[in-house]
């Protein structure tokens, strides 16, 4: 096995999906569908059918309602994490992090020589399209990506999940579609609590990125000034990776919402190993940066959703179990994680 194969297994996924079947009618452009009154669905809420033996019933979402929602879901997040079923995930976080921790520098290398090989660009190049002038320095609006590498490293710094969100909150608002203005919020709040939560874990972490690091690894400098981290934001900011968790919450939230689209699963989670890859190719991150960052993601998306709309199931004989866990590979005589999300 070449290296290639050791950076695939690392960070991308593994997709099963097991479809399920019911005979309830759907309106063709919308998927709104009448439940039986034994379900009591309210004036105020749209039910939808998704095809695979569950009703989802979504209230009309509050102007703003991201808001209101973001503290509980926080809190929801932390007291989950640190819940009694929350051990085993948490045990192959800890255990895939460090694992990859030994193999980092080794993996960083290897995966720029493979690009280099393949002529992608390690800099990050873009075009300023849109700028704003916001005190001395002006601050970028809209930019194009002008390589490869670019453009996969911009797809997780949320811009897209919010382009994503709005036009979903459009299209809503003109057919008034519950289930697309719930998921346009879901995503809004998704960007705000991954932004807190990762500027948190990285201003207690402190771990270089590979662009800044002055050992093999990274040193980690734990709980940095303010005034050290603003200033030389790349010295610290490594550990977890911000873009990962925030493209995992969108694409999961974009998944959960819409099941019966059952390209977005395997897609967008492809596309976030991609952008893992490409974030070691400019030497932004480690691989050891990433386990946490998806496992926040997941958590953050699953818990937004869960408080958004309400789960009937109509077909009590089979039950879709998604599970996200992790694999450890023997790969050119190192010991590698991988992901592996089951849908």
């Amino acid at each position: 096995m070449n290296f290639k194969l050791a950076i695939f297994t690392a960070i991308s996924f593994i997709f099963i999906r097991n479809g399920f079947t019911q005979n309830i009618s759907t309106d063709s452009t919308t998927n709104e569908i009448k439940v039986p009154v034994k379900y009591d669905v309210l004036k105020n809420e749209q039910a939808y059918n998704t095809g695979n033996g569950k009703i989802y019933i979504y209230p009309k979402p509050a102007s703003f309602g991201f808001l209101a929602k973001a503290p509980h879901d926080g809190m929801k997040m932390i007291t989950t994490t640190f819940s009694r079923k929350s051990i085993r995930p948490l045990l192959l976080i800890a255990a895939s992090t460090t694992a990859l921790l030994f193999a980092d520098q080794e993996i960083a290398d290897h995966s720029q020589k493979m690009c280099y090989k393949m002529d992608i660009q390690t800099a990050e190049e873009n075009k300023t399209l849109v700028a704003l002038k916001l005190g001395k320095k002006p601050t970028t609006l809209i930019k194009v990506p002008q390589n490869i590498n670019t453009a996969f490293y911009q797809l997780g710094e949320g811009f897209y999940g919010l382009l994503i969100g709005a036009g979903l909150f459009t299209y809503g608002k003109i057919h008034h579609n519950y289930r697309a203005l719930s998921t346009a919020s879901q995503l809004t709040e998704s960007f705000i609590l991954m932004g807190v939560g990762t500027q948190l874990l990285k201003r207690i972490a402190g771990r270089e990125t590979p662009g800044e690091a002055t050992a093999p690894g990274g040193k980690w400098h734990l709980f940095p000034s303010f005034k050290k981290f603003q200033d030389n934001t790349p010295k610290y900011d490594a550990f977890p990776s911000g873009h990962l968790s925030t493209l995992m919450a969108t694409v999961t939230i974009l998944a959960e919402n819409y099941p019966e689209k059952k390209w977005i699963a395997p897609v967008g989670y492809s596309v976030t190993g991609l952008v893992g890859l490409s974030m070691i190719n400019n030497g932004v991150h480690w691989a050891s940066d990433f386990p946490l960052a998806i496992g926040l993601g997941y958590l953050c998306a699953r818990q937004i959703v869960k408080n958004s709309r309400k789960l009937l199931n109509i077909s009590p004989t089979k039950k879709s179990k998604k599970e996200l866990s992790y694999s450890f590979n023997y790969v050119n005589g190192k010991m590698l994680p991988g992901v592996v999300y089951k849908f």
